[in-house]
């Protein structure tokens, strides 16, 4: 049994100095400038003996990355053991070893290219046994949570406001952000969430899953393997995503800014129960700190 979780049980720690740095440039007046600028590192992910993939990230949560990368590719299953996680920061790899003894050479010759930001990657067969996946018909999102929600999380602390060039992924119970992790890709950042989920025991059928980042298929691919019923974002979607949200019964929300927000998928999840019009506009402050307001999408 997984022990309850708390609102931002776990949350965006911005003034880590790892994760940032200081660096000095010139403005458009050419007066000199101090900026902040987001770390990027790599890591090496091995599975038990085997070399997986060298992933570009901030470096914070290494093992719950590497277990959730795992689970979202299919290589670790929902019952799998895992018998040690081992991390060595000085060279940059992670270790997760299993019970089960695990071959993935053939499935490591089917990389594909995808459009999440910094070089993501999945494999070819990512979609194997997507169709078969059923998602919580009994999930519900108010638009009072949804109002709610996107207050709390554009108003959190994060690197996001800091300073941005870093995608947010946010695992939620109702209207109360629950794990809120950040990376220089949103595959990610929703892979440290799995990561969290799987050991914590969390169950996903009444969660909702709030991103920063578009609504692409691999988005929505890996919002319904982890079995979260309701996907937001801030930002808007490909047709694709959209696609793949219908044939899966996912609720797919978009452009979820303030008071607004789109829904191009599983309505039947919504309950309009709050008046939009007592709702303000998102405050333009929180788009980025120091940047002017947002006017395209999220990246």
């Amino acid at each position: 049994m997984s022990r309850p979780l708390k609102q931002f049980q776990v949350r965006p720690t911005p003034e880590d100095p790892a994760l940032s740095v200081a660096v000095t440039g010139i403005d458009h007046e050419r007066r000199e400038i101090e900026t902040v600028v987001v770390t990027e590192r790599a890591l090496t992910l091995f599975l038990n003996a085997r070399e997986i993939v060298t992933m570009m990230t901030i470096g914070d949560h290494p093992d719950l990355l590497a277990v959730g990368f795992l689970l979202n590719q299919g290589m670790l299953k929902p019952d799998d053991e895992i018998t040690a996680i081992d991390y060595e920061e000085d060279i940059a790899t992670i270790v997760v070893r299993t019970a089960r003894e695990t071959d993935y050479e053939e499935k490591l010759k089917k990389k594909v290219q995808t459009s999440g930001c910094a070089q993501g990657t999945v494999f070819g067969d990512l979609l194997e046994n997507f169709e078969g996946i059923e998602l919580s018909r009994k999930a519900r999102l108010k638009t009072s949570w949804l109002y709610a929600l996107t207050k709390k999380i554009n108003t959190e602390p994060s690197l996001y406001l800091k300073a941005g060039a870093i995608h947010g992924c946010v695992l939620c119970d109702k209207d109360r952000p629950l794990v809120y992790m950040e990376d220089v890709g949103r595959h990610n950042a929703i892979d440290k969430i799995a990561g969290f989920m799987f050991m914590n025991a969390v169950g996903p059928d009444d969660k909702i899953f709030y991103t920063t980042g578009r609504l692409t298929s691999e988005m929505v691919i890996k919002c319904v393997k982890m079995r979260i019923p309701i996907l937001v974002s801030r930002s808007g979607f490909t047709a694709w995503g959209v696609e793949l949200a219908r044939q899966a019964g996912l609720t797919l929300i978009g452009r979820a800014r303030g008071k607004r927000f789109v829904c191009l998928s599983g309505v039947e999840r919504v309950d309009f129960d709050a008046d939009a019009d007592a709702f303000e506009e998102e405050d333009r402050k929180h788009s980025r700190k120091g940047s002017k307001p947002e006017t395209g999408e999220t990246p």
